[in-house]
């Protein structure tokens, strides 16, 4: 398959990823309306907002099996149909539960497109571009982050401009539906029979015992750790954080645009990086960035620092987030798991990521308000630290091997 057909299929492949950064920023322009219309608690717009999450814990844990069974053309188009439904149901909604659940049923669909996206790229590229073309699944999340702010500034403050914020993934759905049902052909390699044959002999709990289960156990905590190190904290509640220093919460939209921004280009890093230097390399220099911004942040927090310094350790953390963790997770879990289990695995590692993602953003603002930004900030460089030996005394190079030879050479 040559260049042209590989990132055509790419694209569409990765406009679910699109959708999924659209989804996951774009209720972030629309809370203050709908509190207002809806006279919601902070409690009551707290569940509507995360339950968009519980609905990714859900689609995460159940695409693999569907994927082996019905294939991933069908997910993808399942996933596709959802998006469209679920983001105009939001849209129409005229009362909180009904709100809520189409919220849930977004995130059904983002939860699902995260383990079948990486996975079904990892399955059609070749063995040395295989690492960019799974990062455009995350460099996709980040421009589908952008325009979720985007959208929602132009938006902001029209009649109803919370409907329209909402019904934004509903358009780009129908575009990804119409894409993958006319363009978008099945994985090679379950159309073959071998993945679906094995994989419906595969117990599930094979994917806990033996080589196997050293592998998943390998990808899962690799998941974990992109999460526990603070990722979703620091970009959820960037203005509190700066609050705390003394800097005023009505920069809010500057600080999201630039976090945002300054996420959008390290990813360019990671991609024009991730099949030169190779995955290890780019996860042990990402570590270590991380270390030294939130060892920065820690120490700012504890002893008093400047606002800049603050405000520029934290965008050092993100980028180096943005150019190893963030993508080449995805691009190593794709990977390391062997044919007969990758959709299972994938979709066991993924939800564990959705977990920590979640239990991440319940409890920063606790901590954050109980101990300090100096606790909050040491404990996730405390993770990054163990996220960094992990990676170098455990993680494979996979860089330009082809999906056989990384499974024999880890003797599955």
């Amino acid at each position: 398959m040559n260049n042209a057909p590989i990132y055509r299929i790419v694209f569409i492949a990765v406009l679910g990823g699109f959708l999924f950064g659209l989804n996951m920023a774009g209720i972030s322009g629309a809370v203050n309306s709908i509190k207002e219309l809806f006279s919601l608690t902070d409690n009551g717009i707290g569940l509507m907002v995360s339950a968009l999450t519980a609905g990714c814990l859900v689609g995460a844990l159940f695409t693999g099996g569907f994927a082996d069974r019905f294939g991933r053309r069908r997910i993808f188009l399942a996933v596709a149909l959802l998006f469209v439904i679920s983001s105009a149901g939001c849209a129409l909604s005229y009362n909180p539960p009904m709100l809520t659940l189409f919220r849930f049923l977004s995130g059904l669909a983002v939860g699902a497109d995260s383990v079948i996206g990486p996975m079904y790229i990892s399955e059609i590229a070749p063995a040395g571009k295989r690492g960019r073309l799974v990062s455009f699944q995350q460099f996709a999340i980040t421009i589908g982050i952008l325009a979720a702010y985007l959208f929602d500034y132009l938006l902001l403050g029209r009649p109803d401009d919370w409907r329209w914020m909402l019904a934004v993934p509903a358009l780009f759905g129908t575009v990804f539906l119409v894409a993958s049902f006319f363009a978008l052909p099945e994985s090679p390699r379950w159309q073959r029979g071998a993945v679906r044959n094995d994989a419906g002999k595969v117990a599930f709990r094979e994917l806990f015992s033996g080589r196997t289960g050293r592998v998943v156990a390998l990808g899962t905590l690799l998941a974990a750790f992109q999460q526990i190190t603070g990722i979703n904290a620091v970009i959820n509640y960037a203005p509190i954080i700066f609050e705390h220093t003394g800097v005023g919460g009505g920069t809010a939209l500057l600080q999201s645009c630039l976090v945002g921004f300054i996420n959008f280009l390290s990813t360019i890093v990671a991609l024009w990086l991730v099949d030169t230097k190779g995955r290890r390399t780019l996860l042990l220099w990402g570590a270590a960035g991380m270390i030294l911004s939130l060892g920065y942040l820690t120490a700012s927090f504890l002893l008093g620092g400047p606002e800049l310094g603050v405000l520029a350790a934290l965008l050092v953390y993100i980028a180096f987030f943005a150019a190893s963790f963030a993508p080449v997770m995805w691009v190593v879990t794709s990977e390391i798991f062997p044919d007969r289990i990758r959709a299972r695995a994938l979709s066991f590692s993924t939800c564990v990521s959705w977990m920590c993602t979640f239990l991440t953003v319940q409890f920063s603002p606790a901590i954050l308000n109980a101990l300090g930004g100096a606790a909050l900030f040491g404990i996730f460089g405390v993770f990054a630290l163990l996220a960094l030996l992990f990676v170098k005394y455990r993680i494979p190079e996979t860089r330009g091997k082809s999906l056989e030879q990384i499974e024999r050479e880890l003797n599955l």
